[in-house]
């Protein structure tokens, strides 16, 4: 295993970003917990002061490994394998596996496809993935007949990125449907003064 290090000037330069970005919440949650104004904050008994900066750091914890798991499946869905992000974290495969259980799909059965579609507002459109670089992409047909893809230089890291841009697609290509319109319109203005064509503002031939 290779667990990758930083530098000393790198490590100086993370720990000053961290204290400075700590203080402000550090500050806040011994604000609420004191109950006592901004300026007065930091009074009180040391051991309280000391234990609103560890509520801080615990938040951050929080938030990093959040944000280290979103990363591991990013790695994840463009092919990594757990052996991999083991090696970057410094730990087994299997630690890896158990630390992020979703980072890495399993292998679907044989011949099984891991295309997926996606049905909205009257359209449709197949997502698929590509072997190679293991980024999504989609081709789509809107309601009304239009067809979309993706640019041919696009690949998304997920299926949802993929999913939210063909949505967009198939959400601007709605079919008019010139009969429910009509009727909207005669349960609104009526149909005594309707004149002109059969299409969605008239009945043709009256």
């Amino acid at each position: 295993m290779t667990a990758f290090g930083i530098t000393a000037e790198e490590q100086v330069e993370l720990d000053k970003a961290l204290h400075d970005a700590l203080d402000p919440l550090a500050s806040a949650i011994r604000s609420r917990l004191s109950g006592l104004p901004e300026d007065r904050q930091w009074e009180g008994e040391s051991v309280e002061v000391a234990l609103s900066v560890l509520a801080a750091w615990k938040v951050v914890d929080t938030e990093v490994k959040r944000l280290t798991a979103t990363a591991a499946g990013t790695a994840g869905t463009y092919g990594a394998s757990y052996e991999q992000l083991g090696s970057v974290w410094g730990i087994t495969r299997q630690g890896a596996r158990k630390k992020w259980p979703e980072a890495v799909s399993r292998p679907g059965a044989p011949g099984a496809s891991a295309n997926r579609t996606v049905e909205l507002c009257g359209g449709t459109a197949e997502l698929t993935r590509e072997p190679d670089s293991g980024g999504w992409r989609w081709t789509g047909v809107g309601a009304d007949g239009t067809r979309g893809a993706a640019e041919a230089d696009v690949r998304y890291a997920t299926p949802e990125e993929a999913a939210a841009h063909a949505g967009a697609f198939l959400k601007g290509r709605l079919r008019v449907d010139g009969a429910a319109m009509r009727r909207e319109a005669d349960d609104f203005f009526g149909t005594e003064d309707r004149v002109g064509g059969e299409g969605p503002w008239g009945r043709e031939g009256d």
